[in-house]
């Protein structure tokens, strides 16, 4: 019988395009904003969020598994930057 500590975590990874990378969904975002009077908005960037469940004896141990997952599946670290946060998920049912 293995005893083990393990939490949930659920961690939250966002992937944009790196400064500089053309942004083809974020310009014609901008372009339709404009059309629709948002005169006031003069940039737009298009990205993803994954919303990854995973179980870890802590919130350090989830966040490196998540970043490790960013960097080898979740984003293109030639193109794309990621930035990742985890929080506990409840076992309680709300």
């Amino acid at each position: 019988m293995t005893i083990t500590n393990s939490s949930k975590w659920l961690a939250s990874v966002t992937v944009f395009p790196k400064t500089g990378v053309n942004d083809p969904e974020g310009e014609a975002i901008l372009g339709g904003l404009g059309q629709l009077g948002y005169s006031e908005v003069s940039r737009v960037r298009a990205g993803r969020i994954f919303r990854v469940q995973l179980t870890a004896d802590s919130a350090e141990a989830a966040l490196t598994r998540a970043n490790r997952m960013a960097e080898q599946l979740l984003s293109n670290p030639v193109i794309e930057q990621f930035s990742v946060e985890v929080e506990p998920i409840s076992d309680q049912v709300k």
